[in-house]
């Protein structure tokens, strides 16, 4: 068996080793991402060979599945190691499947697998350049939002350790306005950010804080992909401030990401208001995700 084991802060030096090896801008690899989550999605970390390997349980019995492995190891031996691991699930699944992984599937197991694309989770690549500038008629109405932001007294400063508690606090009565409790998704939002804002440093997140004549407002954060990718994890403005999303978004770009060609502002669930919002802000890529499953009969 493969010894699997939750994501310990040790583990980010590895993990993001790995991620640069496959230069890949999926958000599902970044070590923030899956240290602040792991409770939710039960995930576990293995280091096999040179590759780096991500499991999730699946369901009530404890049958997991697994990332596609990361890293610059035996990819074709990682993937027969996980497919005999005793708790995956049968039929044998790899999740979060892009579509380069996909063809390096079929080239490695030929006819093993069968491709299933879920829209809900693609993610929303933008150009970083786009974004900060917002130039011609189809970010208009994002420039006149915050125009009118910006004729307050208006500031962006990056978060550090000086200011978590502030952003800490934002998070809290953003939460209590809209109800969180009510929500399971939000409810473990809520302990995921709680995780971020504890180890921030340590995670190696970025992020920036959004202030309106001195009162916060808006905050943000995420951490490095890849060599050309900036992924943000988390973005929170309260509602009755006109402006303050489309402030934030374009603020922290131009004041940490602009070494980045791209911001990876992960998938939108299947939420229609969510899908609205990222799509008016002109994705130049949609990072499809497969999930591929052996196909019956099969073996590796």
């Amino acid at each position: 068996m493969i010894e699997f084991h939750a994501p310990e802060l040790a583990d980010k030096s590895r993990v993001d080793a790995a991620m640069l090896a496959g230069d890949c801008r999926s958000d599902d690899y970044c070590f923030g991402n899956l240290f602040i989550w792991r409770f939710y999605y039960k995930t576990r970390i293995a280091f096999w060979d040179g590759m780096t390997l991500i499991s999730f349980e699946k369901d009530l019995q404890g049958r997991v599945r697994y990332l596609f492995p990361m890293g610059s190891g035996d990819v074709q031996g990682a993937i027969r190691a996980l497919s005999r691991e005793p708790d995956a699930c049968r039929p044998f699944t790899l999740a979060g499947v892009t579509e380069e992984m996909k063809k390096r599937l079929q080239e490695l197991f030929p006819g093993k697998f069968t491709f299933e694309l879920n829209r809900d989770f693609s993610d929303y690549i933008y150009s970083v350049e786009d974004l900060v500038n917002l130039a011609g008629r189809k970010y208009h109405g994002k420039r006149n939002h915050i125009t009118r932001f910006k004729r307050t007294d208006w500031r962006i400063e990056p978060i550090t350790p000086a200011n978590l508690d502030v952003c800490d606090r934002l998070n809290e009565e953003w939460c209590a306005m809209n109800h969180y409790e009510e929500t399971p998704s939000l409810v473990e939002e809520h302990k995921a950010v709680k995780e971020a804002f504890s180890h921030f440093e340590q995670l190696g997140f970025s992020g920036g804080l959004l202030r309106q004549d001195g009162r916060p407002v808006a905050y943000t954060f995420g951490e490095p992909i890849c060599r050309d990718t900036f992924g943000i994890h988390v973005e929170k403005a309260f509602s009755d401030v006109e402006g303050a999303y489309p402030a934030i978004n374009r603020e922290f770009l131009a004041m940490s990401c602009t070494g980045y060609a791209y911001v990876n502002r992960e998938e939108d669930v299947g939420d229609e208001g969510l899908r609205k919002a990222k799509l008016s802000y002109h994705p130049v890529l949609l990072l499809d995700k497969y999930t591929a499953t052996l196909a019956e009969g099969e073996t590796l």
